[in-house]
């Protein structure tokens, strides 16, 4: 005789499995990827990028995350082991998934696209019902619970999460055009002609929707955000395609239900060295655009059980100082110092991004005879300049960017974007003026 108990229905979370993109060269964020990938470079003074995209699907309920990787993936496999583990009676896993070789080929991901199906064996291994593609570099907090329960309320084949942006930025964005029920119709990756973008606008009705004024000059750009049904997937990547945005998402428009999310709140793609530096910057404002003090979403990242910091008499205007960490007798002003910074008396800093340390100098015996103590030395002035992890500078130094070209390669320095960028373990002798 059958059961007549009612059947609870598994929620959308448990039935999605998420993929974070985390493969890419990230030439753009050099020389901070120099030795790291993208997704892991330091964030926030104590966070790695990729520590934001893990915790959105965390707080969103989904606990079954990939991660892939492929350029310089050393660090960022080691902070993901050290900092997402589960308990051993639960399915839950942060798992990598690195470019390897296989029966089918061994060569590198060609673009996301190619990244998903050169790993789609293992995706499948799960009945997973939907599955939700992030990219591993970008700011902003979202419960993906909202997408997905849209994703499924309109009966979508593909959903993609958008973002209302002005025309001046709507040419650097792969710019969607929907109608009022946010069905995607067209696709432009990167429009410039003025006559394509009067035609891409969001429609008045919907902009309605969005409280915004009828007559808002605003576009839909994507955000590399896909939320895919399960044979959706399969048959989209049953090509060669090699990207998301660019192939696949143009070439399913007629053949599929694809609707756009669309994504109002704080959002940042720090692909760039400005980016980067900008969105660091951020939170040492009063009302920071993204704010990790909320506790109803917290961002995760490695438990380092540190000290408290200690403070020697320094000024200290609007800063983030991370744990670890000793100053003495400085000026600060407008920066973000990163895990176990070491900063000097005399020295001022300004406008600049320091990454701290992975270790402290009691710990390695094997230093250089000669060489400056980790983290800032005495009476040193620091400008619009991000200090890597592990960097030595001696006592009097300047590092500002001004007088310099907006993009130059010094020696032991780097300037992009009008940056000055210290790379990771640099040594920067006493009396230097970079």
């Amino acid at each position: 005789m059958p059961s007549t108990e009612p059947v609870i229905p598994t929620p959308v979370s448990q039935n999605t499995l998420a993929i974070i993109m985390g493969g890419g060269a990230g030439t753009r964020l050099f020389p901070l990827t120099m030795d790291r990938s993208k997704p892991a470079v330091p964030l926030g003074g104590k966070y790695r990028i990729v520590d934001i995209p893990i915790s959105n699907c965390i707080n969103s309920g989904l606990r079954h995350i990939y991660v892939l990787t492929q350029f310089n993936s050393t660090s960022l496999h080691r902070h993901i082991a050290a900092s997402y583990k589960f308990d051993h009676f639960s399915r839950s896993f942060v798992e990598i998934l690195a470019a390897q070789q296989k029966p089918s080929g061994s060569h590198w991901y060609q673009g996301t696209a190619d990244a998903v199906r050169q790993n789609l064996r293992d995706f499948l291994q799960r009945p997973y019902e939907h599955f939700i593609i992030l990219s591993g570099d970008q700011l902003y907090r979202m419960d993906y619970r909202k997408v997905l329960q849209q994703h499924i309320d309109k009966k979508s084949d593909i959903t993609l999460a958008t973002i209302p942006v002005s025309r001046a930025d709507a040419s650097a964005f792969g710019i969607m055009h929907t109608d009022a029920e946010r069905k995607i119709f067209h696709f432009d990756e990167k429009p410039k002609d003025p006559a394509i973008l009067d035609e891409l606008r969001i429609p008045p009705a919907l902009l309605k929707e969005l409280d915004q004024p009828a007559d808002a000059d605003l576009y839909q750009a994507s955000m590399g955000i896909y939320v895919f049904n399960r044979q959706v997937l399969i048959d989209a990547l049953d090509n060669d395609l090699a990207d998301f945005g660019k192939h696949i998402i143009p070439a399913v428009l007629d053949k599929y239900a694809v609707h756009a999310y669309i994504f109002q709140g704080y959002w940042e793609d720090i692909g760039t060295i400005r980016a980067f530096f900008d969105a660091n910057l951020n939170l040492t404002n009063l009302l920071p655009p993204y704010s990790f003090f909320d506790t109803a979403a917290p961002v995760y990242t490695h438990a380092r059980f540190l000290p408290a910091s200690k403070i020697n008499g320094a000024t200290i205007k609007q800063a983030v100082i991370s744990d670890g960490c000793v100053i003495s007798d400085a000026h600060i002003e407008r920066c973000v110092v990163g895990v176990r910074s070491y900063i000097d008396s005399g020295t001022t800093m300004r406008n600049s991004i320091m990454m701290g340390a992975d270790f402290y100098d009691l710990n390695t015996p094997c230093k250089i005879p000669g060489t400056p103590e980790l983290g800032i030395g005495k009476n040193c002035v620091i400008d619009h300049s991000i200090i890597d992890k592990n960097a030595r500078i001696g006592d009097n130094v300047v590092i500002t960017p001004e007088g310099k070209e907006e993009n130059f390669d010094g020696p032991n320095f780097f300037v992009r974007d009008g940056i000055v960028v210290v790379p990771k373990n640099a040594v920067i002798p006493s009396g230097t003026w970079v």
